[in-house]
């Protein structure tokens, strides 16, 4: 910093001024008194002695003697005198210090000398003099006093001196002066600095201090030494320190659990200024944005930074811009690859009541719209497998309260159409009842050891004539280890198993196989039914394990089913924290596989 932009420099500066501008005031008006009073002392001084001359020329001016006593007196002094009659006679001392002898006709042409003998007054006057041409004008102190002669007549003494002896006193006057006044103003100086070193010493320390405060750094104290301004100041500030320090914390504690808040949401929220920019954005909301920023820019890396998720949707934006017009609460939906997103948005206000943006909670609904149209299709496929029972009973009752059925025979053969009709209509119920159970959590597993090579055998028997009858080879391949228990529900895994080479059986044409292979390790058991049919389609994969799904019905044998059976499987799979999964080609077969947690095994 620049000495005169410094507190000390300034300091100094205005104390060295002022007292500078007080030192030529006060030296000036000394110098003039000086001057003016020595001058007076000496027009008085004169003016005795021209009284006294006068008074001794007065009672004797014929006589040599008062002349004597007058040229000693005026000699004493250092002075010179000048004696005139009325005659025009005049008498002049002589002088030792080289002072101009004064004529009558230099005392006649001035006015003010020549006053002493119109008005008969005393007369003092400062006046240059003619000394001679070389040395040039000379200035001198006159005085001039009338005198009455003895003898009646008048005249008048004039009694002058040169200033140079009164400058002399000046000079040294003028000298003390000029001495004191550098003196005053080193003294003024080192004064100045050493106040200004009191002062400013405090202020560098504060305002080392209020750098640290503005990098951070709020433990930074001031020492406070005086009782004064300056340590009140400082006190202050320390103050103000601690008092920002914990405003500052008790901020970022705040800002730390909103976006603890903001992040840990599942709604998305956006927060825009004034102008429609996009601000803060938690996790899901930035989702929703790169989701956005993708389907614009398909064949683009993801660049480096965030700056591309401040890139908003036109629908959002346009959102906005009537939330800020209207100032109130608006509502909307946007899709964007394939997922579903309802936006509320609301105008934030500052103190003023005035909109300075807004913000926006993003809820994803995929699932809820899903699951409505899962809703409306359960409904219409419920709708739809209860139908077709439910017409063949009222046509086939019908006919026997019609009694269009006539032989024994034919009316055996309804009843049997009948009966068949409701056990399809009580399977479809009941297979409904127990996947709402497993979905809603309330399905409860009585859960036991099992030995798995009894198990697997036989399930597989059973499945055995039926596989006969539609010229099929049903196999059994491991378990390696027949004696290995496992702890699971035996009936619902039946149920499973049932499903899966029933389902494999009915797929699968005259002469295939339908494997059953069970495997195991240290984690696990893997059974997989593999059968050589059909096959499924590969846009109909994703969808197999959904309620009411059925496979192309020219691809099975015999009579379709309900469509909840692989449904069901999946659940119990997943209630005993296992997976299943398919795979398949179309027209080369299907393999269903599942697994099965080994908590606890013994062998």
């Amino acid at each position: 910093m620049k000495p005169w932009r410094s507190v000390v420099g300034k300091l100094w500066g205005t104390i060295l001024l002022l007292m500078c501008i007080v030192l030529f005031l006060l030296t000036v008006l000394l110098l003039q008194f000086f001057e003016n009073f020595h001058v007076e002392q000496v027009e008085d001084q004169m003016t005795d002695i021209a009284d006294k001359v006068a008074d001794i020329v007065a009672h004797n001016p014929q006589a040599k003697g008062p002349y004597e006593t007058a040229a000693q007196i005026i000699d004493v002094y250092a002075a010179r005198g000048i004696v005139i009659k009325e005659d025009q006679s005049q008498w002049t001392s002589p002088s030792h210090n080289h002072l101009p002898e004064l004529k009558i006709a230099d005392i006649k042409r001035d006015p003010d000398l020549n006053r002493v003998f119109q008005a008969h007054e005393k007369v003092s006057k400062e006046t240059n003099m003619l000394r001679d041409r070389e040395n040039g004008h000379e200035k001198l102190v006159i005085v001039g006093v009338p005198m009455h002669l003895s003898d009646g007549k008048y005249g008048a003494v004039f009694v002058y001196e040169s200033l140079q002896i009164v400058n002399q006193s000046t000079d040294e006057a003028k000298k003390l002066i000029y001495i004191s006044a550098g003196m005053a103003i080193i003294l003024t100086t080192i004064f100045a600095f050493f106040l200004s070193t009191r002062i400013a010493a405090p202020l560098r320390d504060m305002r080392k201090a209020a750098q640290e405060v503005a990098e951070g750094k709020f433990d930074m104290k001031v020492p406070v030494l005086t009782n004064d301004e300056i340590g009140e100041l400082g006190t202050a500030f320390n103050t103000m320190a601690s008092q920002l320090k914990m405003n500052v914390t008790a901020l970022n504690q705040e800002k730390e659990q909103l976006s603890g808040i903001l992040s840990s949401m599942a709604d998305g929220v956006m927060t825009f200024d004034r102008e429609g920019n996009l601000l803060i954005s938690n996790p899901p909301a930035k989702r929703l944005l790169h989701t956005w920023w993708y389907e614009m820019h398909p064949d683009a890396t993801i660049p480096n930074t965030t700056e591309y998720l401040r890139d908003v949707p036109p629908s959002i934006k346009e959102l906005f811009y009537q939330v800020v017009k209207e100032e109130r609460e608006q509502t909307a939906e946007v899709t964007l690859q394939g997922r579903s997103w309802v936006i509320l948005m609301t105008a934030l206000y500052d103190d003023q009541k005035v909109v300075r943006g807004a913000v926006a909670v993003l809820r994803d609904m995929t699932e809820e719209r899903r699951l409505d149209e899962l809703r409306q299709g359960f409904i219409a496929n419920v709708s739809h497998e209860l139908r077709t029972p439910i017409a063949l009973l009222q046509g086939y009752s019908e006919a026997i309260v019609d009694d269009v059925v006539g032989s024994e025979e034919e009316k055996r053969e309804v009843g049997r159409i009948i009966y068949d009709e409701s056990k399809r209509m009580g399977r479809l119920v009941n297979e409904l009842l127990d996947l709402a159970r497993l979905e809603a959590g309330h399905f409860q597993m009585n859960q036991t050891w099992v030995e798995i090579g009894d198990f697997f055998e036989r399930i597989t028997r059973k499945f055995q004539a039926l596989a006969r009858e539609q010229d099929i080879t049903l196999t059994l391949e491991g378990p390696l280890h027949p004696e290995t228990v496992i702890l699971m529900d035996p009936d619902r895994i039946e149920q499973v198993l049932t499903n899966l080479i029933d389902n494999a059986i009915r797929h699968t044409h005259d002469g295939g196989e339908v494997t059953v292979r069970v495997d195991e390790n240290d984690q696990q058991l893997l059974v997989s039914v593999k059968d050589t049919g059909a096959g499924i389609a590969e846009e109909d994969l994703p969808f197999v394990f959904e309620r009411f799904y059925k496979a192309d019905k020219a691809r099975t044998r015999g009579k379709a089913g309900t469509g909840l059976g692989l449904a069901i499987a999946k659940n119990i799979v997943e209630a005993h924290k296992g997976q299943i999964i398919v795979q398949s080609k179309l027209g080369k077969g299907t393999t269903f596989t599942f697994s099965l947690p080994k908590a606890v095994t013994q062998s």
